[in-house]
């Protein structure tokens, strides 16, 4: 912080470097818990304990990184097949699918157990990578309008909502759904184009067998029939252009992810808080951070939705039309059709982020237990 600052009390500086990498220590020294993590974690200590101290370093430096890369790979593998059936539920406007049930023993019964995690490779590249920047910019973002706020009143939110028995704020929330918003924002040009070919990997089987189109958009459907990742943007930059293929929907993906995000990590530390600090216990305590984890998917899902919905009927629209002739839909909040799939769309993101968040806190817990020491350079 510069040093006009000086005046911020040693609590809140405390809490700024609460991340910070643990004091240095002396391998000589007897530590009985150089590598102590729980039970629960034994086999990420057996593997921590072969690395040497440049690259515990390296990983104290990159936890969150670390952290989020980690998590995203589990949480979006245990998940997905519940994201293949939420999409093709919100693509096939004509009820093709009459239920949940219907959609599972249809897509069972045309393409097997592997359609229901087929284009799972391209969100497993996505949401990883995806997930590991958003998280970094979202820290970096947290600390910087923290230090905005601080300066306009004084008050630092994370000082707040770091501090035992402290309830959530104005402040606290407008911090955490900006820094949110922000790193929602700034994804958005990575996550559109690996969206929009997992999508065409989810739908175009079933587009294809519906037979409903014209010759000229059967043959546009037939172009990304059961291509990979890279053979569906090829397809779409050939057929609609760089930008117009492979960013189609970018406006809907930007206002999704804008609003989605802020909500998301709002939603998330503030149910810590509320379920972890305002009782005096730890923020990261296994019950406050699954509990905390699922409810900021449910309460972000239900205020997106419709968005989330139109990008996707659009995006298809994409997918079985001439560029000239695609129809781009509304948003509609008051719309029940906007909502097909939504009680889908909740459990797997309820699921997810329990998942997502566990493993993202116990990883970063068990990195943070290393221990790191400096070799003092002998003079001659």
């Amino acid at each position: 912080m510069p040093s006009t600052d000086e005046n911020k009390t040693d609590k809140q500086q405390q809490d700024k470097n609460k991340d910070s990498s643990s004091p240095v220590k002396n391998p000589n020294t007897n530590s009985g818990a150089a590598t102590g993590i729980s039970a629960s974690s034994g086999v990420f200590a057996a593997q921590i304990a072969l690395l040497n101290n440049d690259q515990k370093r390296w990983m104290k430096k990159y936890r969150t990184e670390i952290s989020a890369c980690s998590s995203s790979l589990l949480s979006t593998v245990a998940a997905y097949p519940l994201d293949s059936v939420k999409t093709r539920l919100q693509a096939n406007s004509s009820y093709e699918y009459k239920s949940f049930r219907d959609c599972v023993q249809q897509t069972y019964r045309t393409e097997g157990v592997h359609g229901f995690w087929r284009g799972v490779l391209s969100p497993l590249a996505s949401i990883t990578l995806v997930r590991t920047v958003s998280f970094s910019i979202y820290q970096k973002a947290k600390y910087t309008y923290d230090d905005w706020i601080f300066r306009a009143t004084g008050t630092s939110p994370l000082v707040t909502a770091n501090s035992p028995g402290a309830l959530p704020t104005l402040t606290t929330i407008s911090c955490f759904g900006a820094a949110g918003a922000t790193a929602g924002a700034a994804i958005t040009a990575i996550a559109c184009p690996f969206e929009l070919t997992k999508l065409s990997a989810q739908i175009s089987v079933a587009m294809s067998n519906r037979n409903t189109h014209s010759s000229g958009d059967q043959r546009i459907i037939s172009s990304y029939r059961q291509q990979g990742t890279l053979s569906t943007a090829r397809a779409l930059v050939r057929n609609r252009g760089f930008f117009p293929g492979l960013y189609a929907g970018f406006h809907y993906h930007l206002l999704r992810d804008t609003i989605g995000t802020g909500v998301y990590f709002m939603t998330y530390e503030s149910c810590k808080q509320l379920l972890a600090n305002g009782r005096g216990s730890s923020p990261t305590s296994p019950q406050a951070v699954v509990v905390a984890g699922g409810l900021c998917g449910l309460v972000s899902w239900a205020c997106i939705y419709p968005i989330d919905s139109a990008k996707t009927l659009y995006q298809r629209n994409c997918l079985s039309s001439h560029k000239d002739t695609t129809v781009q839909p509304k948003i509609e909040f008051f719309n029940l059709r906007m909502y097909r799939g939504l009680s889908v769309s909740m459990i797997r993101s309820c699921m997810l982020n329990a998942i997502f968040f566990s493993a993202f806190e116990l990883t970063k817990k068990g990195i943070n237990t290393l221990d790191v020491y400096e070799v003092d350079k002998e003079k001659d």
